[in-house]
């Protein structure tokens, strides 16, 4: 099993759970033989699911889980008293090291919460933040973080700017990304004292291409490919981002839809359209990975579907194989040797 990488997938988080996430598994499966898929859940309902697709035996297993977190459930709580949820399961493989990485729809706070206490921080990691890939018109960007930190400091925005970069070179095979800090204006003096504070630091740092502040409206246009922020005003871009964008689609298809003429026109532009859309489909991409962890724990959306679970899956493959938690390590350790000798 070596030669797998070999990833828990909570099978009963998210809306849609256990159907999407059993079909999107067995689609990783078909997608990429190095995948090797540990579904956590409810046995009895896992295998109902499996039993309708065809999928290769040998590069799956089940762990039986008899709970489930719910999305209402307080993170804190939930995480302590429920030890054989699906979520909770799922963590602990990885942390024993029987699983390479974790994917859930599930609730996001007990993921963030998991992961930090079972999984746990990478030693010099200040916060561990939570880091989606957000289409752009020119690919990709990181928003980081989305979630996770809210009420950051300065010199934790200087880290997530460091591993963000990171992720995006290694995963994204982006050389030499660019850094953008989300203000509410261009100029250096601009921001509350956060962003003020923040500004400075990552012009001095050596290990980032900071290109200075970015406006929220200069996001989609992929004006960075990192973008820092604390949890707050990242969750809020997140959901105004994935709001306008599902107003946009169906208000598209509702004047293509409107009458015969655009019904016809509808049909000579289907196919460059849907490669437009197809591009501004977040699910396209993966989950959010919860960078800084000693093992790979990624939040998928509580509504994803099969195409979005079987993409973060194959996210982990490429997370894994460039040992992303190695170079990050390997920079702190570097600033570690560092700053003992200044």
């Amino acid at each position: 099993m070596s030669e797998y990488v070999r990833i828990a997938l909570d099978a009963m988080g998210g809306d849609n759970a256990p159907s999407e996430q059993v079909k999107g598994a067995v689609e990783a499966l078909q997608a990429d033989e190095r995948v090797f898929v540990i579904l956590v859940g409810r046995e009895v309902i896992i295998r109902g699911e499996l039993s309708k697709h065809q999928y290769p035996k040998d590069r799956v297993r089940i762990v039986d889980a008899p709970e489930v977190i719910e999305t209402g459930e307080p993170p804190v709580k939930a995480i302590q008293s429920k030890r054989n949820s699906s979520l909770v399961m799922g963590l602990q493989l990885v942390h024993q090291g029987e699983a390479d990485a974790f994917v859930s729809s599930g609730s996001t706070g007990a993921v963030l919460v998991g992961g930090q206490a079972i999984v746990k921080k990478i030693r010099g990691i200040q916060r561990a933040p939570l880091a989606p890939l957000i289409p752009t018109a020119n690919g990709a960007s990181l928003l980081i973080d989305c979630g996770a930190s809210v009420d950051a400091r300065p010199s934790h925005l200087v880290q997530f700017a460091v591993i963000g970069s990171i992720y995006m070179k290694n995963v994204m095979g982006i050389e030499n990304p660019r850094v953008g800090l989300v203000n509410i204006g261009a100029e250096e003096e601009k921001g509350n004292a956060l962003c003020k504070e923040t500004y400075p630091l990552l012009s001095a740092c050596p290990d980032i291409n900071f290109i200075g502040n970015v406006e929220a409206r200069d996001i989609p246009y992929g004006a960075a490919d990192v973008y820092v922020t604390e949890a707050f005003v990242g969750n809020v871009i997140l959901k105004m981002y994935e709001g306008v964008g599902s107003v946009m689609l169906k208000e598209i298809k509702g004047a293509l839809m409107s009458s015969l003429k655009s019904k016809i026109g509808a049909l000579l532009i289907k196919g460059a359209l849907k490669t437009t859309l197809k591009k501004f489909d977040s699910g396209s991409y993966g989950g959010a990975p919860l960078l800084g962890l000693k093992g790979l724990v990624v939040k998928t959306h509580g509504s994803a579907k099969a195409n979005e679970v079987k993409n973060t899956i194959l996210q982990c493959l490429q997370f894994k194989e460039e040992d992303v938690n190695g170079k990050i390590q390997e920079y702190l350790a570097a600033q570690k040797t560092a700053e003992g000798e200044t």
